[in-house]
């Protein structure tokens, strides 16, 4: 029971290395075919063309930055690596979890640099690849964990740190919980607030920031929320 629990995680990973080793290489792609096409043209044996480097390095940092989004987000897509809400074992063999794994290894990579270089409409568009329901005229600003089982209506601004989490480790009972997250239009989420699994903000919520919003709990429309666990704010007698 114990080597096939062993062979079962050892092959897991292997797959999942040699899938984000072929995605994160194609995305590399590009960039090579556009430094050989440049240092065809412009071979850098002058002293002036120094003064090109700062500029082709930016470039070509940024052509690498479109591609490994596009590419870890089409595979994503096209070969429906999403999970669905439910409590499953935290294994290679359970098919949630391993999608769940295989997501995480293509997304966290690409999250981290969506982190330094925020690129507002192709950032949305990564997400709606990756299965996040995206309504329109959005800022997201923070973290999303898990943007296929996260919504956003319209209108909402998610503040510099602000984390949405749609699953939870249970690593004593070796399980993962995965919940959708649901946010209303016309909503504000505050820097460095948390949203746990299951939450679900109302149209027209405003959360403060720092406020954390626990697992299952609903905003009701049109309230102020803030502190932990997120609590309703009413407005002073005479204002």
């Amino acid at each position: 029971m114990s080597n096939d629990k062993s062979t079962g995680k050892t092959s897991g990973f292997i797959l999942i290395s040699l899938i984000c080793f072929i995605v994160f290489s194609l995305g590399f792609l590009p960039s090579i075919v556009i430094s050989r096409i440049f240092l065809y043209f412009i071979p850098l044996n002058q002293i002036w063309h120094i003064f090109l480097l700062p500029f082709f390095i930016y470039f070509i940092l940024v052509f690498t930055i479109f591609y490994q989004l596009l590419f870890s987000g089409i595979v994503i897509h096209l070969f429906n690596i999403r999970y669905e809400e439910g409590v499953y074992d935290y294994t290679y063999k359970n098919k949630m979890a391993f999608r769940w794994i295989a997501l995480c290894a293509l997304y966290t990579p690409i999250r981290k640099i969506l982190e330094i270089f925020p690129l507002g409409g192709i950032k949305n568009t990564y997400f709606r690849l990756l299965g996040m329901k995206l309504g329109k005229n959005n800022l997201v600003g923070g973290i999303i964990k898990d943007p296929c089982l996260t919504e956003f209506g319209d209108n909402i601004t998610m503040g510099e740190y602000a984390i949405i989490y749609a699953h939870i480790h249970n690593y004593e009972k070796n399980t993962i919980l995965m919940k959708r997250v649901k946010i209303g239009n016309n909503c504000i989420i505050g820097a460095g607030a948390i949203i746990m699994p299951g939450a679900v903000l109302e149209d027209d919520v405003k959360l403060a920031a720092g406020a954390i919003v626990t697992k299952s709990q609903i905003l009701k429309k049109g309230k102020i929320y803030a502190g932990i666990p997120a609590k309703e704010i009413k407005p002073k007698k005479g204002k």
